[in-house]
């Protein structure tokens, strides 16, 4: 059976604290890993979380500040030191090339796993796997930085009761679907469009277009929300979100499930964030991440 679920590692803005590590955010999506974001201290979380090595195909960077990539080097090692039996890809801004190269290569060890580099220079399609299309988007912070964005493409549900009217059932069912049109019967007159699920990730950015196009229709939007509504001025001399301007674009992207991270560690009660985040008016499902979370993805529309 295929799982589709946020593991938090870390949802700590810029250092650890007592409660919160360092970023980190594993997706798992029907028997793929995808790491994103991996700060100080992962490596451990992944052992607290039931991570294993083998469990990454992907790590996505979205900038070079210590606390989304410092863990890459433990990461990386880890994944040699394993023997991970499956390349791994690594997505992060091009213009970060040197920081990645510094981390890839921090200490000396045996590489024994192939290690893709994919850096992004631009918006748009990255990769394509069987079950999602991998796409980037910039964003705005002080150095590059981009949010990801994972499309499944869109299927047809089958209605039983119009193929039951054509008079089609069994291996004609199967025909149907692989061709398209069937004894004059087309797909379309037996069955309905299934939308694909989308998921977005959007760390360090002030309010851009590029939040908007990431998080358009997404059936899960993490996203940062560094600062409560009143430091607001902080939050853009900083090039970072609040927790009611996060709220406000999964209001206007028709977000299904939001998920707030990446607390200041100036604030005390994270259901502030949560009271700001309704105030802002999103009246879906809403978590305020907590480190070693796990959050599953809606079900399919």
């Amino acid at each position: 059976m295929s799982v589709r679920e946020l593991v938090v590692l870390g949802t700590a803005s810029q250092v650890p604290t007592r409660h919160r590590n360092h970023n980190g955010y594993l997706l798992r999506w029907d028997g793929q890993g995808l790491l994103f974001d991996p700060g100080e201290g992962t490596q451990r979380q992944m052992l607290r979380a039931g991570v294993a090595a083998h469990d990454l195909n992907r790590i996505c960077v979205t900038h070079f500040h210590g606390d989304h990539s410092l863990g890459l080097a433990g990461v990386i090692q880890r994944i040699n030191l394993d023997r991970v039996p499956h390349p791994v890809t690594a997505h992060y801004p091009a213009s970060g090339q040197r920081f990645f190269d510094r981390l890839r290569y921090a200490t000396a060890y045996r590489e024994t796993v192939r290690l893709k580099q994919r850096p992004v220079a631009e918006d748009g399609e990255l990769d394509r796997s069987k079950s999602y299309a991998l796409q980037a988007h910039k964003l705005s912070h002080p150095v590059e930085s981009y949010g990801y964005r994972l499309v499944e493409p869109d299927t047809r549900r089958m209605l039983p009761d119009r193929l039951a009217e054509h008079g089609i059932a069994g291996p004609d069912v199967g025909r149907l679907q692989r061709t398209g049109e069937l004894n004059g019967v087309r797909l379309e007159e037996v069955s309905e469009l299934r939308p694909g699920q989308k998921f977005a990730f959007v760390m360090d950015t002030r309010l851009c277009e590029g939040v908007y196009a990431l998080a358009a229709e997404a059936d899960m939007l993490v996203i940062e929300s560094t600062f409560l509504d009143e430091d607001l001025q902080l939050a853009v001399e900083h090039g970072h979100l609040t927790a009611g301007q996060a709220a406000g674009v999964a209001v206007e992207a028709g977000v299904r499930h939001l998920v707030l991270t990446h607390f200041s560690q100036r604030y005390a009660d994270p259901e502030e964030f949560e009271r700001q985040a309704r105030a802002a008016g999103f009246t879906g499902e809403l978590t305020i991440a907590q480190d070693l979370m796990r959050v599953p993805l809606p079900k399919r529309r």
